[in-house]
Order: C-alpha cells, then structure tokens, then sequence
C-alpha cells in the first residue's frame, strides 16, 4: 500500500474499525492512524520533498483523511462495548439511562439559622461571627460573670491551651459557653449605635439526651443605642417570634437573672402543638421557654467602655436546635447530629 494512496489507507481503515470491540483495541487503532507517529504523521512528512504545485493537492487530500479517521474514530467510540479486561463483564450498559446525581441540601439547622438572620437583617441587625476559642476575659468576665460567681460552675470548662498576654498576665483560653462574648469583641471594635445577630457553635459540659447536647448553637442579638428601652426588645422579639412560629402565637416575659443583664426575663411562646391548651409538650402548662433576653448590664458596658450614662442597650440569645426542635415538631435534639438521610431528607 503506497503511503500516498489514500483510498486505500481509508479503506483499510474502516475494515480494521469494524473489529474494535474493547476500549484498548480503539486506542491502538488511534494511535496506528492517527498518533504522533502514526501513519498520518508518517504521510505528513512526505510534504517538504514535493514541489509548490504538488503541496496543496496533497495536503487538501491528507486533509480530508484525517477528518475522515477522526469521524471514524468518534462514532466507534460511541458504539464501543466496555468490558472488564479479560472477563468478558460488562461494566456500563450504554442503553441504560444515566444514574442521577441528587442535589444536596442544607441541614435543617443551617436553614434555621438562614431564617433567623434573615429576619433580624430585615430589621437591621447586621450578622457577625466570633471565635469558638475564646479568653476567658471574653467569655466570662467581660460579661459580668467573675471567677467567684456561681453561674460559672456549670460553663467553667473545655479550657484548651494557656499563654502569656496582656502584660505579661496569664490568659487562659476555652471552647466558649455561648455566642455573648462576641458582645465584648463587637463593643471594643464599634461605637454605638449598633445592633448585631450572632450565629454559632457552643460548648458546655451537658450529658447527652435527648434534650441536651455538650455541642450545640445559638444566635445572640444585641442593640446599643441612645434611649433603649425595654419595649423596643419586647417589639423586636415579638416580630421574630410571630415571623417563626406564625402570627397566632401569644408570648409572655417571666423574671429571671442572667449576670450580663438587668433587668432579665425568659420569652415564652403558647405552645405550637395545643395552642396554649396544655398538653405532653408543654408539660400541661400551655407555654413553652424560646429565649432569654434583658437589658445589658452597666458593668459589661464598662468593660468595654462605653459610657452606661449616655448609651442602653439589650440583647437575646437562643438555641438554634430549641428552636428547630419546636418549629418542626422534632423530640430528640441527637437527630440533628446523627447525619440519617431519613431524617435529614425531610427539610
């Protein structure tokens, strides 16, 4: 067969084509054809020995060739068996319509977090994020919360790692207990006013059940303004609360002490289930605890330093799963952290 024949190299070609069967057989057919150093290549090396006249005939002809193994080779592709080398298996039925992908999801968490932000967004707040390794100054004392207080005993845990800081004292530092001590952070960086939402992870020393988790995540909120009074906070909890739960729904504050706070109380929603009736949910009381929330205390403005005389402020802060676990009707906070596509699929 002349090197220059092209009738017969395609000829030649399409007969050895019809007996491709594997994907290794349509490679060496390729590379026999039309690889570096293949016929084609072999072909193409002819063109500096013919005359001016004689190159654009060839080359026009070699041309159409090499189009014509390349269409060879693309329908053979096609139309190729795969088999598994040697065992004469199939591994892939071209017939066979393709395996979907399915599209992942959000978990039902990070959708409650999104909502809840978004809804304070809409109100102005701005969402911030903090460290979840943080100095005990930021965690504790920085919110009114000294060494000897009492309500330390059940977050003064989870320390990590200690060093030498701010003139030479010993800082100490922990996975922190909640989201508050981005207050500290946010009021030493900004001048009021501000309003911030914080969303996060926390840690504390709790046994796991089906209520309680040593991980868990909150969204804290606080405003720092001229004239802020407790009715703003009552007016802004009351939107969010009516935004996530449904404009049905009564609330009511109860008196209650947190350190960083003053005035504090708990926000109680009626309960979602019975209505406010009472029922297993809501321990036959009617109201179910959402929240905690009050007035910022004067001395976390003075560790921070902002003048208590000139500014007020409140803030809020729940838990993400609390929330999730009323919204959707879910008893066991472990579902949220057990990654069970039956579970998850359904948000």
């Amino acid at each position: 067969m002349q090197t220059n024949d092209f009738e017969s190299i395609r000829n030649q070609a399409e007969a050895e084509a019809k007996n491709i069967t594997t994907p290794q057989g349509l490679e060496e057919f390729r590379l026999k054809f039309l690889g570096r150093k293949g016929l084609l290549a072999q072909i193409a090396g002819v063109i500096p020995t013919l005359s001016k006249e004689q190159r654009a005939e060839f080359g026009q002809k070699l041309n159409i060739l090499k189009s014509a193994l390349t269409a060879l080779v693309e329908a053979k592709e096609r139309s190729v068996i795969i088999k598994d080398s040697g065992s004469g298996v199939s591994r892939a039925d071209l017939g066979l319509p393709g395996i979907a992908q399915e599209l992942g999801r959000l978990h039902p968490l990070t959708q409650v977090i999104d909502e809840i932000c978004a809804m304070f967004s809409r109100m102005g707040f701005i969402v911030v994020e903090g460290p979840e390794i943080e100095t005990e100054y930021n965690n504790f004392t920085g919110l009114n919360i000294p060494l000897e207080h009492p309500s330390r005993d059940t977050f003064d845990t989870f320390y990590i790692k200690q060093g030498m800081r701010d003139e030479g004292r010993e800082t100490k530092y922990l996975l922190r207990s909640h989201t508050s001590p981005v207050q500290v952070r946010a009021m030493k960086a900004h001048k009021p006013p501000f309003s911030i939402v914080v969303p996060g992870r926390v840690y504390r020393p709790d046994a796991v059940d089906a209520s309680h988790s040593f991980m868990f995540h909150q969204v804290e909120g606080f405003l720092v303004d001229k004239g802020i009074k407790f009715s703003d906070l009552k007016g802004i909890l009351e939107v969010f609360a009516k935004g996530i739960f449904g404009e049905n729904i009564r609330m009511r504050f109860r008196p209650h002490f947190f350190p960083f706070t003053e005035p504090s109380a708990e926000v109680d929603i009626s309960c979602i289930i019975c209505q406010g009736k009472g029922c297993s949910v809501c321990g036959r009381k009617g109201w179910l605890e959402v929240l905690g929330c009050g007035m910022i205390h004067p001395n976390v403005f003075k560790h921070v330093g902002i003048d208590a005389k000139k500014y007020t402020g409140f803030a809020f802060g729940m838990g993400v799963e609390r929330i999730a676990m009323l919204k959707y009707g879910i008893n066991d906070i472990r579902l949220f952290f057990e990654n069970d596509l039956r579970f998850l699929k359904q948000f």
